[in-house]
């Protein structure tokens, strides 16, 4: 898979547009092995699931706590070695946001949103591409610098706040296609969406939430899986 570090070029490019394409693909065995899996549970409708207005299971979520590939798969060298450089080396997985594979179908459209409201909180949201995502399926569209936006009130309908919607930041989005087993790191406080997809066939992907190790709890936090390095405690207290 050849060298996935990021360059501290990559790194600034990131810090600057929210928003890059992680050099590590993903092999086609992989890709192949995560849709098996996911479209196994589909079929069966593996609760938890979300369910679209005709009935059809279009997301699966708590998705770390399914097959073992899944957990083998965020938890790769070809993920963890880019997220290092813009995490530092001790990284977990939340497990309260994402960590859900989606069908985005035919028709779907989508809202601009992010992914935390505030940049206190902020994650590196990761989408992992099963099969190719195009302007035809609906690939992810972004506001390049939207990350540097102040704090909102809410995650979805970013339209609806006043402010965004009269500055005309939205219609500033630009889409990101991508290949099959392609790897997206976004900003969490990115503007982003789902494009919609004008096929008849479906677009696959996997999202997960990364952030460093917070030196500052002392405690195990349940709802974060470790995935790099150690969790450790720096506060001045002790």
């Amino acid at each position: 898979m050849g060298n996935t570090c990021l360059s501290s070029e990559l790194v600034w490019l990131f810090r600057h547009n929210g928003f890059l394409k992680l050099p590590g693909v993903l092999s086609t065995e992989r890709v192949e092995a995560l849709r098996a899996a996911i479209l196994a549970d589909v079929a069966g409708e593996v609760e938890p699931v979300l369910r679209n207005a005709e009935g059809r299971v279009v997301r699966l979520s708590q998705l770390l706590e399914r097959h073992s590939i899944f957990r083998e798969t965020i938890g790769d060298a070809t993920a963890l070695e880019p997220l290092a450089a813009l995490l530092g080396p001790n990284i977990e997985v939340v497990l309260n946001r994402h960590n859900h594979a989606t069908l985005n179908l035919a028709g779907k459209t989508d809202t601009f949103h992010r992914d935390v409201v505030q940049w206190t909180r902020g994650l590196v949201t990761v989408i992992f591409y099963l099969e190719a995502t195009t302007l035809e399926n609906g690939c992810t569209q972004v506001v390049p610098g939207s990350h540097l936006w102040p704090g909102v009130s809410v995650l979805h309908n970013l339209q609806k706040e006043a402010q965004i919607d009269q500055a005309g930041l939205l219609q500033q989005a630009v889409p990101v296609p991508m290949p099959a087993g392609g790897m997206l790191a976004i900003d969490s406080l990115i503007f982003h969406r789902i494009g919609e997809n004008v096929t008849n066939q479906s677009r696959m992907s996997m999202t997960v939430g990364y952030h460093s190790v917070d030196e500052l709890l002392d405690d195990v936090q349940p709802k974060r899986l470790l995935v790099q390095g150690e969790r450790i405690y720096m506060g001045n207290d002790k």
